[in-house]
């Protein structure tokens, strides 16, 4: 799960919890920031203020994006994780199948799909996540921590 650190500043038992039940965390900056729009140090500033409260090897970039100076700097210190499959559970012009269905679409083999936890997501998430979870498994697919 990569956490915005200012969710883990405000809900520290469910983060607590998450870590319990055995699932890596990673770095997603303190204020999900978008890196292209933000100097190297605005950008860096926030991603060591998340550490504090995150404290992961772990890191991905919100939106997929950040400067080439921010990757490098970041780099030296966090695993950059990417992903290869945006199930757009943010989309209001997506419905919970439609976000299923991507899922369904683009899933292969090895996937770091990406759902959301944010109020833009929640109309999608709670029907599209348990839906593509049960079409995965009986696809053969298995679930695994990143970099144990």
């Amino acid at each position: 799960f990569f956490m915005v650190g200012d969710n883990v500043r405000k809900y520290p038992e469910l983060f607590a919890d998450v870590k319990r039940r055995g699932h890596r965390v990673g770095n997603h900056t303190m204020h999900h920031l978008q890196g292209l729009r933000e100097s190297k140090d605005a950008y860096l500033a926030d991603v060591a203020d998340a550490d504090r409260y995150i404290g992961s090897d772990l890191f991905r970039p919100p939106h997929g994006w950040m400067k080439r100076s921010q990757g490098k700097e970041l780099s030296a210190k966090y695993r950059i994780v990417m992903y290869d499959l945006v199930t757009r559970d943010y989309s209001k012009h997506l419905d919970a199948g439609d976000v299923f269905d991507n899922v369904k679409k683009y899933a292969r083999p090895g996937s770091i799909i990406v759902f959301h936890d944010s109020l833009k997501s929640l109309p999608r998430l709670f029907e599209a996540l348990p839906k593509s979870i049960e079409w995965l498994m009986e696809q053969g697919y298995k679930f695994d921590v990143l970099f144990k």
